[in-house]
């Protein structure tokens, strides 16, 4: 077992929930963050040692792999949408800064599990995307989010480090930031529905998501990152199982009733569709299970519920975040 874990993005939505669970498993942890898209705040009862700053600081990565042996890699600049606009910044981000930290845990031989993204696999005609598929990129996002994999690969085959790349699909779960163009769709309906809305759906509502709750993803990350594997593994951490955001709002909605007072809830309204979004996303996750034992506790409906308890409970309308 690792004497200490860094956690880069510790601060954000999936990476505080990795702060907790390795804190729960015993190990200490270290967090790199510059809180450009998480906050301080997610770290409020850990024990966590804080560098702020950023992957593309060398002297903060000094910093923060001081006494590191395992690295739980999550710094990223999120969304599809935001890359589009900004595909520089999300090269950056997301393939330099990945770059920065392998070449950081080449020289201490630490661990890796890097968090890959399902947009990879872009639209493909397989119904279930698996790792043997070929990537087809759709947008800036997935490009660098691949580059950094490649980078995985290579210094996997050059400098021999050990490196999971865990592809994630859609993450959702209390902490995910529903206040920004580039919320996650889960945060965003919450908070319409919550704040008396019209949720925003981007296209007809018939696209499909695997939805995977944020503590069954993060269990699956501890378990790659305690695996016993050389190399760069590649592997998807998601339910298999499919929802349209039409359903999703319709689940939402049954779940904020009885909480309403009789309030009704607008129907969504319908945008144009996103440019570099995929139609259909759905995980074929065997392969995370037989390598590390990835097998999901909570599931996409006791998630969900939690979920929006979570928004119900922790924000007051016009104080959503």
């Amino acid at each position: 077992m690792s004497r200490r874990v860094l956690v880069t993005g510790g601060a954000g939505f999936i990476g505080s929930h990795v702060v907790e669970l390795l804190e729960r498993s015993g190990r200490e942890v270290t967090v790199l963050d510059d809180l450009s898209t998480g906050k301080r705040g997610n770290l409020d009862g850990t024990k966590a040692r804080f560098v702020h700053g950023s992957i593309l600081d060398a002297t903060a990565l000094a910093d923060a792999f001081a006494d590191v042996d395992k690295v739980v890699h999550l710094a990223a600049l999120p969304s599809v949408a935001r890359s589009v606009e900004r595909p520089i910044d999300s090269h950056h981000a997301c393939a330099t800064g990945t770059l920065m930290v392998l070449d950081a845990a080449r020289q201490r031989g630490a661990r890796v599990v890097y968090a890959g993204s399902s947009s990879a696999y872009g639209d493909q005609e397989a119904p279930r995307k698996h790792e043997g598929l070929r990537e087809d990129p759709l947008s800036p996002y997935a490009a660098a989010k691949l580059a950094g994999e490649l980078y995985c690969r290579s210094f996997a085959r050059v400098y021999g480090l050990r490196v999971v790349v865990t592809r994630f699909f859609n993450v959702f779960g209390p902490r995910q930031p529903a206040d920004s163009a580039y919320s996650g769709v889960i945060a965003a309906f919450c908070r319409a529905i919550l704040d008396g809305r019209s949720a925003r759906i981007d296209g007809d509502g018939l696209q499909s998501r695997d939805f995977t709750y944020v503590e069954d993803v993060v269990a699956g990350v501890i378990q790659a990152l305690d695996g016993d594997s050389d190399g760069c593994v590649t592997v998807n951490l998601a339910y298999g199982s499919s929802t349209t955001l039409l359903d999703l709002h319709a689940a939402l909605c049954e779940l904020a009733r009885p909480h309403l007072g009789g309030r009704p809830i607008p129907p969504p309204t319908q945008a144009a569709p996103r440019r570099g979004d995929v139609r259909h996303s759905l995980s074929d996750s065997s392969r995370a299970a037989a390598r590390f034992g990835f097998a999901p506790r909570i599931g996409f409906a006791a998630g969900l519920a939690r979920t929006f308890d979570w928004y119900r409970t922790n924000t007051s309308p016009g104080t959503r975040t």
